[in-house]
């Protein structure tokens, strides 16, 4: 199969999935027993201003007609109007959605380092004290619910020990320049050092958090991939001709290691997007997960599935992107 082919066949597939969530969104926000008018005016509205509210959401249609034209604006990118906010949902997101994506980028960066370090130390140091470090540090990552390791961090690092803020993304009294909307990268542009080091301070903790699982499932696919890798034939012969030992580990083996290890790193940057729900709420981060959570307590339907339809979009295009590099660089998995 060739290249273009494979590509467009994967497309259709993603098509294919985003309908799937976008009918799934939709049908559960409507079988929810709560009335989302009744939310935003009250229980002691007149029952005037009730259908009027319904009639100005389409709330009184068929559910059938609801569908045809939610998924109408779902194709011209129109996810309607937040309840809460009385914005176009589009906009919240454009506005949230970076204080997603530097939260999973710090995620990321911190379980890339950690995961593939531990990983290829393990490897090397078999049945060693990093070795059994290296799997307990990855069995409590994948075991421990994310909101309990969030709470335990901010007990510890905010409230006995006072080293780290407990939410947020900078102290209130600090008012970054909004370039990219990434405080971090918009304080190393504006060179506006006392941004950084307390945008900085704020992420170590949330990032930590998000991305701890990530690492973990990094760590365990290093460490077998690598240990494969130092028992294939090749290898052998790298050493029998006097090579050293990094420059067998570093050179020859790692290269080869990193294969199956870029494929969880693309899905994981996906995850962290779709898993920064929890994390967001914990530490008062205004991402986009948390935007969806404020907006599901009030019945912001619009907002949630929006939010929730971005979000799957996002993760399906990291898969896309880690299918077809895979594609690219072995033309097996095009079959």
């Amino acid at each position: 199969m060739k290249l273009e082919t494979y590509i467009i066949k994967r497309i259709f597939l993603m098509v294919i999935v985003m309908f799937g969530v976008a009918t799934i969104v939709f049908f559960i926000t409507r079988v929810i027993p709560a009335d989302p008018v009744g939310a935003i005016l009250g229980g002691n509205a007149p029952i005037e201003r009730v259908d009027e509210m319904r009639r100005q959401l389409g709330l009184d249609k068929p559910i059938t007609l609801q569908f045809i034209d939610y998924i109408k604006g779902i194709v011209h990118a129109d996810f309607g109007v937040s309840l809460k906010s009385n914005r176009p949902v589009l906009k919240d997101i454009i506005n949230y959605f970076p204080a997603t994506i530097e939260l999973a980028i710090a995620s990321m960066i911190f379980a890339v380092l950690v995961g593939v370090f531990l990983g290829i130390s393990s490897a090397i140091h078999r049945n060693k004290s990093i070795d059994h470090f290296s799997r307990f540090f990855s069995i409590l990552g994948v075991s421990m619910p994310v909101f309990w390791l969030g709470l335990l961090l901010l007990l510890l690092f905010y409230y006995h020990l006072d080293w780290l803020p407990g939410g947020g993304r900078h102290n209130l009294f600090i008012f970054p320049a909004r370039i990219t909307g990434l405080v971090l990268l918009d304080s190393i542009l504006t060179r506006d050092w006392a941004v950084f080091w307390d945008g900085l301070r704020h992420i170590i903790l949330p990032a930590f958090v998000l991305g701890y699982a990530s690492a973990a499932s990094i760590a365990r696919i290093m460490r077998a991939s690598m240990l494969d890798i130092l028992r294939q034939d090749f290898i052998r012969t790298a050493k029998s001709k006097g090579l050293s030992k990094n420059l067998v580990i570093y050179r020859h083996a790692l290269k080869n290691a990193l294969i199956p290890v870029v494929t969880i790193i693309g899905i994981s940057l996906g995850s962290l997007l779709s898993g920064a729900v929890l994390t967001e709420t914990i530490f008062s981060w205004p991402g986009l997960g948390r935007y969806i959570v404020n907006a599901l307590l009030v019945l912001d339907y619009p907002a949630v599935t929006g939010g929730t339809l971005f979000i799957a979009f996002v993760y399906s295009l990291a898969n896309l992107v880690v299918d077809i590099s895979y594609a690219a660089l072995d033309p097996r998995m095009r079959v």
